[in-house]
């Protein structure tokens, strides 16, 4: 099953993810599929920064965002727009 999850980068005390689109059963850190945006907590701007039409061709896949990757996801309104092309595509 192919997930949307956060791969940590950075240094300690310094976090910086990755939101990647991986195979459930591969590490944290290690292999992934694609790239989707990026995530800097401690940054107050461009604090996440996805790519949204990567980001809903991975749902429309039926990849599975984790919690965390979900509430992103809803901040930055890519899950609203995955609805609506969702209910437009007929599904």
């Amino acid at each position: 099953m192919v997930k949307l999850r956060l791969q940590r980068t950075g240094s300690k005390n310094a976090p910086h993810y990755r939101i990647v689109a991986a195979d459930s059963r591969f590490p944290r850190d290690g292999r992934f599929i694609e790239i989707v945006g990026q995530y800097h907590p401690t940054n107050l701007e461009g604090q996440m920064v996805i790519n949204k039409e990567k980001a809903i061709d991975w749902l429309k896949k039926g990849a599975q965002p984790t919690g965390t990757v979900k509430g992103i996801l809803k901040k930055t309104g890519v899950l609203a727009e995955f609805a609506t092309s969702k209910k437009t595509d007929g599904n």
